[in-house]
């Protein structure tokens, strides 16, 4: 046993699912619906579609299931941080009370689906905590449980935890759950291509070309006409004209999978100061309790080395539990919007017939089956209250204004700083495994040797808008700073809004 950190990142969920394979999508196609992006988001909107008797082809631009969705911490809850009191002031009591609803419907909807098909995935029933150990915060954890009682929700305010951490004070969120994310998602996958669904794999969605027919093209050159098109691709892969790149902001954080030497307690915990530490057990295969500890979160292409995001969260593991081993580690990428609530519905207020779901701001288990629920009912023709509450086209406050004005005003610090940053490392200071903004034939460059000692070199130029991008050390990408884009270090694009990768570079 070691409590080493595992070289490369791996999720305990990809690892420890079955997923199917699906074939690539090599002609021209015509369908009802087009469901872009294959996380929890695209499956379920995707399956319910389907349930309703419209025919439906689900593209993913990789796996199915290999992005945000593999990589999360599953709770299924609608304790969402410090958010009611919040929502109460800046959103008044109707919206608060919907967003808490649309996200406890979600729940239900999840425990629902699993008894109905008997999917094994984990799923159980758990408390959910959010706590905090600082004086600073207490009144923090009294305005919000406030809040918790002018909106009905079941909760509880208690002055410790079961979990033996320090704690002063608690809320407690009661008949929230967890879940395996992929065993519950393909399970209904094979559900939907039951129902006459298409899946296609490594088939990457590019652009939409609208009208009363769109038509959505991949990155081969095909299309798929139909009436209705639905992104569900974390970024949005089509923009129309919404400018969701400067309406929403892009966050990091890491998970590590321990297995301790000690008894753990039922329930999910997240601390309301910071550092954020959000803890959860799995039930592992071997009948083992994996304790996940997630945090340290920061602006994706900003901050520390990524690296010691880790170490930090493995020295909270080792002061706080008996550690026996780290046998996983992992990060996610979420995009936040202005006023921390999703875009979900057109993406325009022009565009009839196309679909968003985006911006879950780290809480996409309810967030993105809310959303499937929406997109549904917005084909389908029923009426939905959420919708105004999670429309992209709706208004914002003057202080949400404000605060995207802040983080666009960032972006453009970041765009000059790219620009002007003084770089002296050479290629032949690259050691194995090392990635590294390098100085080469007098520009700029980023090059990244791996454990052969083969070079790979790109122009650092994020393609999307012309960012200078950084190195990734902790999961060997390069990552934009200004709009959240990520490409693997030979350049591939991993996560959008950029579409196109890197430039290879000549020696």
């Amino acid at each position: 046993m070691t409590n080493t950190i595992p070289k490369f990142p791996e999720s305990y969920w990809t690892e420890s699912a079955n997923v199917n394979e699906y074939p690539v999508l090599e002609e021209s196609i015509a369908t009802d619906v087009t469901v872009v992006g294959g996380g929890i988001s695209g499956i379920t909107t995707a399956y319910l579609l389907a349930q309703a008797g419209l025919k439906v082809v689900l593209l993913e631009a990789g796996k199915l299931l290999h992005g945000t969705t593999g990589h999360t911490t599953a709770k299924i809850t609608a304790q969402h941080d410090l958010i009611y009191d919040e929502l109460l002031n800046k959103q008044g009591s109707e919206k608060a009370k919907l967003y808490y609803q649309a996200n406890q419907e979600a729940l239900q909807f999840i425990k629902q689906t699993i008894e109905q098909h008997q999917i094994e995935c984990g799923f159980s029933i758990q408390d959910a905590y959010i706590y905090t150990n600082s004086d600073e915060y207490i009144s923090k954890l009294d305005k919000e449980m406030a809040a918790y009682e002018k909106l009905g929700i079941n909760a509880s305010y208690v002055d410790r935890i079961p979990l033996q951490l320090a704690s002063k004070a608690a809320i407690i969120m009661h008949k929230q759950a967890q879940f395996h994310p992929l065993q519950y998602l393909s399970a209904l996958a094979v559900k939907f291509v039951e129902a006459g669904g298409f899946i296609y794999e490594q088939t990457t969605a590019i652009d939409v070309e609208e009208g009363p027919l769109p038509e959505v093209i991949t990155s081969k050159g095909y299309r798929i006409k139909c009436k209705h098109v639905v992104s569900c691709t974390h970024f949005p892969f089509y923009d129309g004209h919404g400018f969701y790149f400067a309406r929403m902001h892009a966050d990091r954080s890491y998970v590590l999978g321990v297995h301790v030497d000690e008894a753990i307690p039922e329930g999910m915990y997240l601390s309301a100061e910071e550092p954020k530490r959000s803890i959860r057990y799995v039930e592992t295969a071997e009948s083992a309790k994996l304790l996940l500890i997630g945090g340290q979160s920061h602006k994706t292409g900003q901050g520390v080395c990524t690296i010691n995001h880790y170490e930090e969260l493995k020295k909270y593991a080792a002061k706080q539990f008996q550690v026996k081993e780290i046998a996983y580690r992992w990060s996610a990428q979420d995009l936040v919007t202005g006023d921390k609530i999703p875009y979900i519905g057109r993406i325009t207020s022009s565009s009839m017939n196309v679909y968003i779901a985006t911006g879950y701001h780290k809480w996409g288990m309810t967030n993105g089956t809310a959303a499937a629920l929406l997109i549904r009912d917005l084909i389908t023709e029923k009426e939905n209250a959420y919708e105004p509450l999670f429309s992209p086209s709706r208004s914002m406050s003057l202080g949400t204004v404000a605060k995207l004005v802040m983080d666009n005003a960032d972006v453009a610090k970041h765009l000059v700083a790219g620009k002007i940053e003084m770089v002296h490392k050479r290629l032949e200071d690259l050691a194995a495994d090392e990635g590294s903004v390098v100085r080469l034939h007098g520009k700029r460059a980023g090059a990244y040797k791996d454990v052969n000692g083969n070079l790979f070199l790109v122009d650092t130029t994020c393609t999307h808008m012309g960012c200078e991008v950084e190195w990734n050390n902790g999961d060997r990408t390069w990552d934009c700073p200004c709009h959240g884009s990520r490409f693997a270090f030979n350049g591939d694009v991993v996560e959008g809004p950029a579409e196109e990768p890197l430039k290879v570079l000549d020696f």
